[in-house]
């Protein structure tokens, strides 16, 4: 995808909801929102926070399996929205005597939300889809404002 056709994300919030976790994607333009389903959206929380696990859940096994292999995550791209579904793809690299090949995988952006951020490569989202969605920064404001106030009511009980 060229990169005219392609915009530079960043987590900007997690919340809880009743069916998971709100993931809030964007950049200084928009804000938008991905929900994920709680063992995953855990998983971000957990890499953002840089918790250490007891034991390599499945994004963690898929990092280590990419390494093993020499296979560089290179970047992921959210590239479509239909009905309220994200779909995403994973573009994989490697290296070796006989060139540099790339491979692109079909993927749910919940689990390439989690690899991008374990490799520490970026997140983009297909321009059609960032022109597409709903502007959420100002609901992303009221959700940070919530949650810096909760810590100090629970301080004072």
């Amino acid at each position: 995808m060229p990169a005219a056709d392609i915009v530079e994300v960043s987590i900007k919030g997690l919340m809880p909801t009743a069916n998971g976790c709100a993931v809030f994607l964007g950049n200084d333009d928009k804000t938008f929102v991905i929900y994920v389903d709680p063992s995953v959206g855990s998983a971000i929380s957990m890499t953002i926070n840089g918790v250490k696990k007891e034991r390599p859940l499945t994004h963690d096994l898929i990092g280590h399996l990419l390494m093993g292999f020499e296979i560089g995550l290179e970047r992921i791209i959210i590239n479509d929205v239909n009905d309220g579904t994200y779909f995403a793809r994973i573009i994989l690299h490697m290296q070796n005597e006989l060139g540099r090949k790339f491979l692109e995988l079909d993927a749910r952006p919940s689990d390439s939300i989690v690899l991008a951020l374990q490799q520490k490569r970026p997140i983009f989202v297909a321009r059609k889809v960032f022109d597409l969605v709903e502007d959420m920064s100002e609901i992303l404001e009221r959700v940070l404002k919530q949650q810096k106030e909760e810590p100090k009511d629970e301080g004072d009980q």
